[in-house]
């Protein structure tokens, strides 16, 4: 069987699979707080990022890994492997593709780079899948044309949890900020299937918030066969263990997976957040 080396990026959802898989490769991405700069996952915590990011005056924005990064990473690996196939976050919402790229470039290695057109879980579920067909004996170019098809199959909506976030990161106005504040707005967004960030509805309180989360995947749970839905929640577990619950009954037939989004996505969406993201099949 061919050996071929995974690599991707921290925007993704560690799985336990891909945890343990010897084969994964994961290069972080940077998170900037005002004038100091750590490597998601490796020099700073997530549990730091969200005590650093409830400090009024704290402004986070994160960017993607050098290419230097990937070159010294491709390098190391074309040593050991025989392909590489590479999946990444939206080239819509991150340089980090074109890096990833670059460092092939730089590195003079043939590597199969796989736009996601999506993050988190998004990203987890497209290696996941990869993998179970390299266990099927495909080929790495057969396998990478198979997720590049298989991003259309993607839905996603994010129910974003701080405004306050938002804000910080340039992505509201003061008077859409204070709008949404004083009219209880909780924002659903979504990825569209080129990759791009579209803002959805507006929902007023969290109730209907959940509801219409609830209303998307009923809605899809109708039309397809949906294997595993991942609920990525912002440091709020046990909100997020309680809206399972309700997901088992509009889904009952879809495993539903419960963990934290990533670091780099915690610092764009905030504390409180909770998106479904699932593959139609």
């Amino acid at each position: 069987m061919t050996k071929i080396a995974w690599v991707t990026d921290s925007s993704v959802f560690p799985s336990e699979k891909l945890r343990n898989h010897p084969d994964v490769h994961i290069v972080p991405l940077t998170i900037h707080f005002d004038n100091e700069i750590f490597q998601d996952g490796v020099t700073i915590s997530k549990s730091e990022v969200y005590d650093r990011l409830a400090k009024d005056k704290e402004k986070a924005k994160t960017s993607q890994p050098p290419a230097g990064e990937f070159a010294k990473l491709y390098e190391e690996l074309k040593e050991s492997y025989d392909e590489i196939i590479a999946v990444h976050l939206s080239n819509e919402l991150s340089g980090t593709f074109a890096s990833s790229k670059s460092g092939a470039e730089i590195a003079e290695v043939d590597v199969h780079l796989v736009d996601s057109h999506s993050l988190s879980a998004g990203i987890t579920g497209l290696l996941e899948h990869g993998i179970g067909l390299q266990e099927q004996g495909h080929t790495a170019e057969e396998i990478a044309d198979a997720l590049r098809a298989r991003v259309k199959d993607f839905e996603n909506y994010i129910l974003i949890g701080s405004l306050d976030q938002l804000y910080r990161g340039g992505r509201l106005s003061s008077a859409q900020f204070y709008l949404g504040n004083l009219l209880k707005i909780k924002p659903i967004i979504h990825i569209a299937p080129n990759g791009k960030l579209n803002e959805g509805e507006k929902v007023r309180s969290m109730k209907k918030a959940k509801q219409a989360l609830l209303d998307k995947v009923a809605a899809s749970s109708e039309k397809h066969t949906i294997k595993k839905i991942y609920l990525m929640h912002g440091n709020c577990a046990e909100e997020a263990n309680e809206f399972a619950a309700s997901l088992r009954t509009v889904a009952p037939n879809s495993e539903i997976i419960v963990d934290d989004i990533s670091t780099v996505l915690a610092v764009h969406a905030g504390q409180g957040t909770l998106a479904t993201l699932w593959y139609n099949d």
